[in-house]
């Protein structure tokens, strides 16, 4: 008996144990809708996307059954919410409403892909851009002519096989639920690169990737009670993507970015991934390739922090972590992005800007002088005071302060109720941070100034 047959296949990520809502998709109507009377009514209910949804339903019913119907609409408006992932991908694709949640940023995926071009040498195309210069595991040398043969064990909806897919690589694809084989196979073949994917149903724990060159995986993240951050409610568990690892020879796993750290294999790269100032996910890279269960060592092995659309990385300095310094507030206050702060790469960014820290467990940056970076959104400090509620309120009142972005970090103020207690009027903006200095509550008060 298989020691996983316990957990219930669904239409997950990886196909454990993720409980289906009321909207999702059903197999037999998804197949339906691949027909050219399928075709009809998914083009008919694009049609009629943002129109009042009973008035919808009633105008398609006029021609097809309700299953066909509910299917059509259920897809229309996933492609809708879905262009904010794909951009005009997503009006020919296919996706479930779990499958969508949890499928990479078109972006990111494409940038997971050239960085494995990078470190394998199997492209088309030579790698442009930052990415040509990523301090990365040693490469492996190509067979002439030779696809990168990429075994995608948790495959989803198919948005990472796309992106492999489209970078020159033959990617097998695997997942438990065979509505989410059926939706990734239909993705792969609306855009084109059917021809380089294989899609099966099939046990994530029994995969042999040792029979690959490549090693990619995004367990699901969610559970019967909704999203988890546990690795170990992972599906599948974090021991079985762990044994995966083991006999990868290169090995790319997705995994959420407040992962603990006790989780990550020793000797493998962590790369927490920003898009827009928003930290996306973390990756985890192990293996060099040339053997298995390699490790990476030297400024390839550790943390890495990764900014999107631009590009930027930072790695660490050095095999151990060097503290920034602590001093007092300067002129200026640093943001650093959140994928600096998940890889612990603050003491980076504040060597960047010059700077140092106002607390020593707090990822604010102060400097005398402005300087321009990728990793920090930098503030100019007007005020400086103790937390009070009273005394903030004045200040802001003598401001003509009527407008406030609240940030906070190192404070157990909740920055809704805050913001009423404050009874903002005037006509002034400012920035209010809350934190500690030197384990003292404290409130800064900024003008905000545009980013690098």
């Amino acid at each position: 008996m298989d020691k996983y047959s316990h957990l219930t296949p669904s239409a997950g990520r990886s196909g454990y144990a993720v409980a289906l809502t009321s909207d999702d998709v059903d197999l037999d109507a998804f197949t339906e809708l691949l027909t050219p009377r399928g075709q009809e009514a998914l083009a008919r209910a694009g049609e009629l996307a943002g129109a009042d949804p009973v008035a919808a339903a009633t105008t398609l019913r006029r021609t097809y059954d309700a299953a066909l119907t509910s299917a059509a609409l259920t897809q229309a408006g996933l492609r809708e919410r879905a262009k904010a992932k794909f951009g005009e991908d997503a009006a020919v694709m296919y996706f479930t409403p779990h499958g969508l949640e949890q499928s990479t940023r078109a972006e990111v995926a494409e940038h997971r892909a050239r960085r494995l071009q990078t470190m394998t040498r199997r492209t088309c195309e030579a790698p442009t851009g930052p990415e040509a210069e990523s301090a990365a595991a040693p490469p492996t040398e190509p067979a002439a002519g030779k696809a990168l043969h990429v075994v995608d064990a948790c495959c989803g909806i198919g948005g990472d096989l796309l992106a492999l897919a489209r970078a020159g690589c033959a990617v097998t694809a695997v997942d438990t639920d065979p509505l989410t084989v059926a939706v990734a196979a239909a993705n792969a073949r609306a855009l084109g690169v059917d021809d380089r994917v294989t899609v099966r149903a099939g046990d994530a724990a029994r995969i042999r990737p040792e029979e690959y060159d490549v090693l990619f995986a995004d367990p699901a993240r969610r559970t019967g009670r909704g999203r988890t951050f546990d690795p170990m409610a992972y599906s599948p568990p974090w021991p079985v993507v762990l044994d995966l690892i083991s006999r990868a020879g290169l090995a790319c796993v997705k995994v959420a970015p407040g992962i603990p750290y006790e989780f990550i294999p020793e000797g493998a790269q962590t790369e927490w991934v920003s898009y827009k100032g928003e930290v996306k996910e973390a990756t985890i890279w192990t293996g060099q390739g040339g053997g298995r269960g390699g490790r990476w060592t030297g400024r390839a092995a550790g943390r890495r922090a990764t900014l999107l659309p631009g590009g930027h990385s930072l790695t660490a300095a050095g095999a151990t972590a060097t503290p920034a310094p602590v001093g007092p507030a300067g002129r200026y206050v640093y943001e650093p992005d959140g994928a600096a702060v998940r890889a612990h790469l603050v003491a980076e960014v504040a060597e960047l800007v010059g700077g140092r820290l106002l607390d020593p467990l707090i990822a604010y940056i102060t400097a005398d002088d402005p300087v321009d970076t990728p990793w920090a959104t930098r503030y100019e400090i007007e005020d400086i005071l103790p937390f009070s509620l009273k005394k903030l309120r004045a200040l802001l009142r003598e401001r003509q302060i009527g407008n406030v972005t609240i940030k906070k970090r190192g404070s157990a103020v909740d920055i809704e109720r805050l913001r009423a207690d404050l009874r903002l009027k005037g006509g002034n903006s400012a920035v209010v941070i809350l934190t500690r200095i030197l384990d003292k509550p404290s409130v800064l008060l900024c003008k905000p100034l545009s980013p690098a």
